[in-house]
C-alpha cells in the first residue's frame, strides 16, 4: 500500500468519526387563516445531508458548535426535514430555565415557573373559529387573547381585508376582562404596502386600547401561487420594520409573529431587535434559542367557548421582584 492510500484512507476514518451527530425539534406548524399549510420546504432533497445519528438529549438542548467555532443547533420543520442553524451571537438569547416547563407535545396542559417567569394562558382566534364565548373562555382560564384584525390576500390582487369576527370578537372580549392584543396576516411585497396594512389596522383600532402588541404576521403560501413567493428575507425584515414605525408612532406596541424557519432562514433578527416576538413551534418545548415573549404550542387545542379546534399560547411575564 502506498504511502499516498495509507494517507486517503487515515483521512476518511478520522472525517468519519468527527461528524458531528444531533437530532432536535419537532413538528413546527404555523397558523394559517387563509385554509392553506403556509410552510415553504426549504431544500428538502438536500436535508439529509444534514440528518445526524446521535439522539442523546444533552445534543438536542445544548446544541453544538460547529468546526468554525460557532454554536449550531439543528431543528425540525413540519415536514421533519431537519436544518442546521448557525447560532447569532449578537441576536438576544431567552433566559427562560426551560427545565421547570411541563408540557407534553400535543397536550393542552402546560405549566411553568422558574422563579423568575411564570405564563399565563391565552388563545388567538379569527373568524374561522366563528362566534366565540369569551366568558367561557375566561371561566376556562384563559387571560389573553390575539384577535385577528385583517388580512391581505394572496392572490395577485391582494385586497385587504378587515377579520368579519373582528370588531363584535373585540368588544365581547374586552367585556369578558381578557387582555388583548392584534394581528395581521400580511400579503405585502414591498414596504408601501406594509405601511397600508398597518394604516387598515389604525382605522379599524380607532384609537381602541390594547393590553399586548399589534403584531406583524408574514407568510409564505405553499402548494399555491401567491403573490409574496419571490420575497426573499431582506424585503420581509424591510417589510416588518416598514409596519411596526407606523403602529409605534400611533402608540401602540409592534410585535413580528415567526417560528424557526423564518429565524433562521429569513428575517434579520438584528435588525428587529426591539420587536417582542410571538413564536410558534408545537414541540415539548421551544426550539429557539432567541429571545421571545408569546409561545403560541399548538393549533389543535380545546377550549371551551371556541368551536372545533384552538390554537393556545402562552405569554412569559416576569414574577415578583424579578418585574
Amino acid at each position: 500500500m502506498s504511502k499516498h492510500t495509507k494517507i486517503i484512507i487515515i483521512t476518511v476514518m478520522i472525517i468519519a468519526v468527527i461528524i458531528p451527530s444531533l437530532i432536535t425539534g419537532c413538528s413546527l406548524r404555523k397558523m394559517t387563516d387563509i385554509g392553506s399549510d403556509i410552510y415553504r420546504s426549504i431544500n428538502k432533497d438536500n436535508s439529509d445531508d444534514k440528518k445526524k445519528s446521535d439522539k442523546n438529549d444533552a445534543s438536542k438542548d445544548k446544541g453544538n458548535e460547529g468546526s468554525s467555532g460557532v454554536e449550531t443547533i439543528t431543528y425540525r420543520d413540519v415536514e421533519g426535514n431537519e436544518f442546521v442553524m448557525d447560532v447569532d451571537p449578537d441576536v438576544k438569547k431567552h433566559d427562560y430555565d426551560l427545565s421547570k416547563l411541563k408540557h407534553r407535545e400535543g397536550s393542552d396542559k402546560i405549566s411553568f415557573d422558574d422563579g423568575k417567569y411564570t405564563i399565563r394562558k391565552g388563545v388567538d382566534v379569527s373568524h374561522h373559529n366563528g362566534v366565540v364565548d369569551w366568558e367561557k373562555v375566561k371561566k376556562a382560564g384563559y387571560t389573553f387573547a390575539f384577535l385577528r384584525l385583517g388580512y391581505r390576500g394572496y392572490g395577485k390582487d391582494g385586497q385587504l381585508m378587515v377579520d368579519r369576527e373582528f370588531q363584535s370578537s373585540f368588544k365581547r372580549a374586552r367585556a369578558a376582562g381578557m387582555k388583548l392584543g392584534v394581528y395581521f396576516f400580511s400579503q405585502a411585497i414591498n414596504e408601501k404596502e406594509a405601511v397600508e396594512e398597518a394604516k387598515l389596522v389604525l382605522r379599524e383600532l380607532n384609537n381602541s386600547k390594547l393590553d399586548l402588541p399589534v403584531v406583524f404576521d408574514p407568510e409564505n403560501i405553499k402548494n399555491d401561487e401567491a403573490r409574496t413567493d419571490n420575497v426573499d428575507g431582506d424585503q420581509f425584515t424591510k417589510n416588518t420594520l416598514a409596519f411596526s414605525k407606523v403602529i409605534k408612532e400611533a402608540g401602540y406596541k409592534p410585535a413580528i409573529y415567526c417560528n424557526m424557519h423564518w429565524e433562521d432562514q429569513m428575517l434579520d433578527l438584528g435588525q428587529l431587535s426591539d420587536l417582542p416576538i410571538w413564536y410558534a413551534d408545537y414541540c415539548a418545548k421551544p426550539q429557539t434559542p432567541y429571545r421571545f415573549t408569546f409561545w403560541q404550542y399548538s393549533e389543535s387545542g380545546k377550549v371551551d367557548g371556541i368551536s372545533g379546534n384552538a390554537d393556545l399560547n402562552v405569554w412569559f411575564v416576569k414574577t415578583g421582584k424579578n418585574k
